[in-house]
């Protein structure tokens, strides 16, 4: 989750301390080449992070790996994006807007996420990705890898970055992690997610940026679904 918000290398987050997913258990969480993660928030649109993409518009460049939390599974689903829409006021993944949709060649024959219908920013939510299991590790996972993290308070974690130079944008973002636990290079994009009443899964946040991988003080930050929720809509809704 976390991005390198010190150092000049884009950012990307796997999961830190977290556990490997078993077939079938999140079935919407896709993988994109450029190293990221994404859900697929309708069948032929991926919602993912902003940075984790280029400009608005055709895009031919990204393979979506579907369908299977081991990439190298037989069932796992390969297909291309043919087009991106990233947030018109999208500049850097710690200055906010920080979302994309990417619409895929196909319809995907697997079940959507769908987007939180509510405002809950606190709690304990569930995260995941293929990213790096530890800051200081050389490469990314095959098998998709998730934990639960408690929320942050918006003042706790904007203290700390101010410490690092980085000012948090506290009404679009969601911070969450808690000792030994988060999000890492290579899970940026990826989904945030809760049970709704019904003990559905719905998605609350994007896997959006940090100060390395599990840091104490530092926590992850996540785009907050509900700031945004009518604008990916739409986008979604246009492209799909």
């Amino acid at each position: 989750m976390p991005a390198w918000a010190d150092s000049g290398h884009a950012p990307a987050r796997d999961v830190v301390g977290g556990k490997i997913a078993g077939s079938g258990k999140f079935p919407w969480a896709v993988r994109l080449s450029m190293g990221c993660g994404g859900a697929l928030t309708a069948p032929r649109v991926v919602l993912t992070a902003g940075h984790c993409v280029g400009p608005t518009g055709p895009n031919d460049k990204i393979t979506v790996t579907a369908g299977a939390p081991d990439l190298d599974s037989r069932s796992a689903i390969a297909v291309k994006s043919v087009e991106v829409y990233r947030s018109p006021d999208f500049v850097t993944e710690t200055s906010g807007d920080d979302w994309a949709v990417v619409r895929l060649e196909k319809e995907l024959p697997l079940p959507i996420l769908p987007l939180t219908p509510d405002d809950t920013d606190e709690g304990t939510f569930t995260v995941m990705g293929w990213g790096q299991t530890r800051e200081s590790a050389r490469q990314q996972e095959r098998r998709l890898h998730y934990a639960t993290v408690p929320t942050i308070p918006d003042e706790e974690c904007a203290a700390a970055y101010r410490k690092a130079g980085v000012e948090l944008v506290r009404d679009e973002s969601i911070c969450a992690g808690r000792r030994g636990v988060d999000t890492c290079q290579g899970d940026s994009g990826g989904p945030m997610v809760r049970r709704d009443r019904l003990g559905r899964w719905v998605q609350v946040g994007i896997v959006s940026w940090g100060l390395g991988c599990a840091r104490d003080g530092y926590f992850g930050v996540y785009t907050q679904i509900a700031k945004f929720r009518d604008d990916i809509r739409a986008a979604a809704g246009r492209l799909g």
